[in-house]
């Protein structure tokens, strides 16, 4: 198992964390998504080591950004 906290920009309400959850939720091999609103903080609960890239791309697609 391996957990990974991000830090997502541009969420402000309650569809915003479900469309980064949903998002993050298909890649392979994600067991859990965790996301604080207030602080932007993405926690990753996945069965192997996941990249930055593929987050990356999985929250780009929801329409946000991932801090450096």
């Amino acid at each position: 198992m391996a957990e990974t906290t991000y830090t997502v920009k541009g969420m402000t309400c309650g569809h915003c964390v479900r469309s980064v959850t949903e998002e993050v939720s298909e890649i392979e091999g994600v067991t859990n998504v965790a996301v604080d609103l207030p602080t932007g903080a993405v926690t990753v609960t996945s069965a192997k080591e996941l990249g930055a890239d593929e987050v990356r791309a999985a929250v780009e697609e929801a329409g946000y950004e991932l801090s450096a």
